[in-house]
């Protein structure tokens, strides 16, 4: 298979996939494909938060196939990008695939903190804010099962897996930045 110079960035909820992918954007001088921005604003369209939008992707499939096949579309005439989705490696397998960890209290916090999140999720406390990221993660990994027969969660899908738990975004950038150039060079 024909290497892409495509960064596919997958993780876990709040692993700093957004953060990251803006840093390596202004780094290599790439754009931006994000899979989570249009499921947000279909979300938001439909006056629906992003967890009651998981459920409804649940039943209607069919909006789910078009938001995955909306990234390996883009990615036919496009070069030198990051995309942002959950499912990017599995779009365009050409991509270098990266998949971002981090400890679920953690996340919770980055996620309750994140002023961004607040127009579909809304929680009181950083419990809940973690209860519905493991409810967003057991919904998304039946839901992809289901349609793509793929564990987002097996590490064997990806060239490079970070824990960013203790890492900054400019570190994390860096790490996979490094990685990403000597995939390119292998």
């Amino acid at each position: 298979m024909k290497k892409k110079n495509i960064i596919s960035l997958a993780g876990d909820l709040a692993s700093g996939k957004g953060t990251v992918s803006e840093i390596l954007i202004k780094d290599l001088n790439y754009g931006i494909y994000r899979n989570g921005e249009y499921a947000r604003k279909l979300a938001k369209d439909m006056g629906l938060d992003i967890t009651s939008f998981n459920e409804y992707l649940g039943k209607h499939p069919e909006i789910d196939l078009q938001i995955e096949k909306s990234a390996a579309e883009y990615a036919k005439n496009h070069d030198n990008f990051i995309i942002d989705a959950r499912l990017g490696w599995y779009a365009v397998p050409e991509s270098f695939k990266v998949y971002l960890k981090v400890d679920i209290n953690v996340a919770a916090k980055r996620a309750f903190n994140d002023a961004k999140r607040k127009k579909t999720e809304s929680f009181a406390t950083v419990e809940e804010q973690k209860a519905d990221l493991e409810k967003r993660f057991r919904l998304e990994n039946e839901r992809y099962w289901k349609l793509y027969k793929v564990h987002k969660e097996d590490m064997s899908n990806y060239d490079f897996v970070l824990d960013t738990t203790d890492l900054t975004p400019e570190q994390t950038a860096e790490k996979i930045k490094e990685a990403y150039l000597a995939w390119l060079k292998s």
